[in-house]
């Protein structure tokens, strides 16, 4: 089955995922190449940070085959998941922590915007000055 997973935000297409219930099962090559993530003798891991699998609940996060249940590695990590069946696309957002930890911060997140010549413009171009924001909306 194809799948769009929004991890983050990074989508991805990933072939041969299976959807069962409200799990979503990746197979290593997938799940690290949609999230990053990779599962290695001490759990599952993210750049330096490992997540060990709970005890006596290995079944829930790996199958026999390798795949990785998805959904429950974000459920477990506080990750909130949303699903389109229909469209066959599942988000998975930042978890409560590190949304707090960054609005903490007082450090707005980087996005990118074109000006009105088409020229890209990114916040992060501009750390360390003052910068205005101005939005419009019709509504």
């Amino acid at each position: 089955m194809l799948v769009t997973v929004i991890y983050g935000e990074r989508p991805s297409s990933v072939a041969g995922a299976a959807v069962d219930g409200d799990n979503l099962w990746l197979s290593l090559d997938a799940l690290r190449i949609a999230t990053g993530w990779e599962l290695k003798p001490q759990g599952a891991c993210l750049a330096d940070m490992c997540v060990p699998i709970p005890s006596g609940r290995e079944g829930e996060f790996v199958r026999n085959d390798r795949s990785v249940n998805l959904a429950a590695l974000a459920h477990y990590l506080g990750e909130p998941c949303a699903r389109d069946d229909k469209h066959s696309v599942w988000y998975f957002g930042e978890s409560p922590q590190h949304r707090s930890d960054a609005l903490r911060s007082l450090e707005a997140p980087d996005f990118t915007l074109p000006d009105l010549d088409g020229n890209p413009h990114s916040l992060s171009d501009y750390r360390g000055r003052k910068v205005l924001l101005l939005s419009w909306a019709s509504w």
